[in-house]
């Protein structure tokens, strides 16, 4: 058995309720798990500072000296606050108990010298250390103390003594006792080291003993980078590995259908049809997909593009092409508003084209769904618009060839793949987003995945203007309101309902309903929130799209799927409750006609840091691929629609996404280069790397939720 393997109850120092405590707070149940609980900071004890020259704004510091006298003063009934006056020869400092007082005073004595190390403060004009960590000086060779490493622990760890130098202890433990680990990366790519460091020059890479050894104990800056450097590239080079393994052996079985015809159905579209002259980055993504369904193998490609770049009617040229080659095509959208705006939108670029257009969703019952199940089956619908209904076992397509998958997100790996199991063949398969992706999280979250971009907006479209105001100026907004419906504009203004449960949410939007009432009572507004009646819901949406009602009050259920021109002013109550793809995503609902649109982003004066740089960039910016990238780097790289996941899926526990993009891209080089040379995974150079590549896919790492 590898002692990595080892029950973690069997560490000295850990037994069986630290390791219930280890296990149901931080996942660690093996000696393997702790030596992978990676530090998340470092402080420098390769210093020792004087009492004199200490201040209270400097960071954590280690001074040696001796104790002088105890005092105990009372804080109320079985409560005592213990202090240590202590001297080093320059000065008098404090050490201060709140708690563990009674061990300080029984364990430390006085006139033994101590390596005192804590964060100094100033109380009563002395400087103070609160609840320091105190070693026997003659026992510490402060030649080898270089960083100290600091673990993320939750309170009630800390409350039963497991806090950060607990665990540093228990690592140290692991550590003194663990054999040299076995190599995981072949001597060609160590031996790149040079090329695999542009933050860190190195001739070759650390071997994976000395980086794990490193990481917990570095002896210097230079070496923790090393250290951390090779354990990143080695996290994201397997799974980079494993991405493209599943991507090829994909192309090796299944063989796509050919569409060898661009026929008369595009062709009169293009020529009769196109409402506007496709942009260039249109006619450039087209090429791509053309490309990719007349090469013989399925085509898997994510198309990107922002709010209103025109990814439906790249989508709809391309099921144009699949029709014309005697196929049908589907497009999925997660919601039946979405859906039905799909459905408008493709009827009304057709116009009196002869083709079949059908809508399958929940509400589509009866007699008309018959119809619809018919015409599937003897191939007469061409297209057809829908929500999960569609992969239902009920539905059964003629001959399926090509499938738009609309926010991918929104759909599970089983869900996406029964709709597979309705052709012959795996249909091409194009999955399109408004969420811009970063580069990076895209090749790891959509690996096997060809991805397009639509970079540019159609000509005659205005940026949004966005601008932050604070809620104590709501007056001076209204009147800037009034003046925009008073022209024959409309207005969303949106409440931060975020989850639909959540009842004081729902409460502020009912009453805040009521208050827009009473400040507007010349105009008609509509409500719509996610706890409403679907045909409650779509009615009043509907009041709202044919400009019965002029202002539309809602939560985030107008995110996705709304089109409509007429809006030109997006209102966002209490923004700062949004992540920026959210207010991304909100702002694109207006804009899409030829006036000018607004998004006033609200919120109270008092603000966090991190907010004010969230709402800076909305201000700043209409791009949606800055505004991700800014996004990743504030938030992580948990789900960016809004839904924190851990580490994406697969809980990296080094490496991260936001700010490792140069490792991403060199572990997926590498891996690329190892993909090509042994399609089939069979070569002996290459031996080490599937059998480790079998080893961690044994993991709980959920590899198929990667792509």
């Amino acid at each position: 058995m590898d002692i990595l393997d080892q029950d973690i109850k069997f560490l000295p120092g850990v037994g069986p309720n630290r390791k219930k405590m280890l296990s149901n707070e931080l996942g660690i149940n093996s000696y393997g798990d702790l030596l992978e609980y990676y530090p998340y900071k470092y402080v420098d004890r390769s210093k020792i500072y004087t009492i004199h020259e200490l201040t209270g704004d400097i960071p954590f510091v280690q001074v040696v000296g001796h104790i002088l006298s105890f005092e105990t003063f009372a804080m109320g009934p079985r409560k005592e606050r213990v202090v240590a006056h202590f001297t080093d020869g320059t000065g008098i400092c404090d050490l201060t108990w709140f708690n563990g007082g009674k061990y300080a005073k029984q364990n430390y004595k006085i006139g033994v010298q101590y390596l005192v190390f804590g964060k100094p403060t100033v109380f009563n004009n002395r400087i103070n250390f609160t609840h320091p960590d105190l070693d026997d000086a003659s026992k510490v060779d402060l030649s080898t103390m270089g960083l100290q490493p600091y673990y993320n622990t939750t309170e009630k760890m800390k409350k039963s003594g497991l806090n950060s130098r607990a665990i540093e202890r228990l690592t140290k433990t692991l550590i003194e006792k663990l054999p040299p680990q076995p190599e995981t990366l072949p001597p060609f790519i160590l031996n790149s080291g040079d090329d695999f460091s542009p933050v860190v020059r190195c001739q070759r890479f650390m071997s994976r003993d000395e980086a794990l050894r490193t990481v917990h104990y570095p002896q210097n800056a230079k070496d923790l980078e090393r250290a951390r450097l090779r354990l990143k590239f080695e996290e994201l080079f397997f799974i980079q590995l494993n991405i493209l393994r599943y991507a090829s052996d994909q192309r090796r079985k299944f063989r796509g259908y050919v569409f060898s015809t661009v026929g008369e159905v595009f062709n009169t579209f293009y020529s009769q049809y196109l409402p506007f002259p496709l942009t260039g980055a249109q006619k450039r993504v087209i090429k791509e997909i053309r490309k990719d369904m007349g090469s013989g193998r399925q085509m898997n490609r994510l198309l990107q593009g922002d709010v209103g770049s025109g990814k439906t009617l790249v989508a709809l040229m391309s099921m144009l092409i699949a029709i014309d080659n005697g196929y049908q095509a589907c497009i999925m959208a997660p919601t039946e508003i979405l859906a039905e705006q799909h459905l408008q939108t493709i009827m009304g670029f057709l116009k009196d084209m002869n083709l079949r257009v059908a809508l399958l969703t929940g509400i589509v019952k009866g007699k008309r769904r018959e119809e619809v199940l018919e015409g599937l089956l003897d191939g007469t619908i061409h297209i057809l618009v829908g929500t999960h209904a569609v992969i239902e076992d009920t539905v059964q397509f003629a001959r399926l060839g090509f499938v738009v998958v609309d926010e991918q997100h929104r759909f599970g790996v089983a869900q996406r793949a029964k709709l597979w199991s309705k052709s012959a063949n795996p249909p091409h398969v194009l999955v399109m987003t408004a969420t811009p992706i970063p580069r990076t999280l895209a090749m790891t979250l959509y690996g096997d995945l060809d991805v397009s971009v639509i970079d540019e907006l159609p000509p005659g479209r205005k940026p949004v203007k966005t601008t932050h105001v604070f809620d104590s100026r709501m007056t001076s907004l209204y009147d800037g309101i009034r003046n925009q419906i008073r022209e024959g504009r409309q207005v969303y203004i949106v409440f931060p309902l975020i989850e639909e449960s959540a009842k004081s949410d729902l409460k502020n939007l009912e009453d805040g309903f009521e208050v827009l009432k009473e400040a507007f009572p010349e105009f008609r507004l509509s409500k719509v929130h996610g706890r409403m009646k679907p045909k409650d819901k779509e009615e009043e949406m509907q009041r709202f799209v044919s400009g019965e009602t002029q202002i539309l009050v809602a939560t985030t259920v107008i995110e996705v799927g709304v089109n409509v021109p007429n809006a030109s002013v997006m209102v966002i109550l209490e923004a700062q409750r949004f992540g920026l793809a959210q207010l991304h995503q909100l702002r694109g609902r207006v804009g899409r006609g030829a006036d000018q649109s607004y998004c006033v982003l609200v919120t109270p004066l008092k603000l966090s840091e991190e907010t004010r740089k969230r709402i800076d960039i909305m201000c700043d910016t209409n791009d949606g691929f800055r505004i991700a990238e800014a996004d990743l780097k504030l938030r992580g790289p948990g789900d960016l629609e809004g839904t924190q996941q851990s580490g994406v899926a697969f809980d990296l526990k080094i490496a991260d996404i936001a700010r490792d993009g140069q490792i991403v891209q060199m572990a997926r080089d590498e891996a690329q280069k190892i993909i090509d040379e042994d399609p089939e995974c069979k070569s002996d150079k290459f031996a080490m790397l599937w059998n480790r590549l079998r080893q961690l896919r044994k993991t709980n790492i959920n590899w198929a939720a990667i792509s």
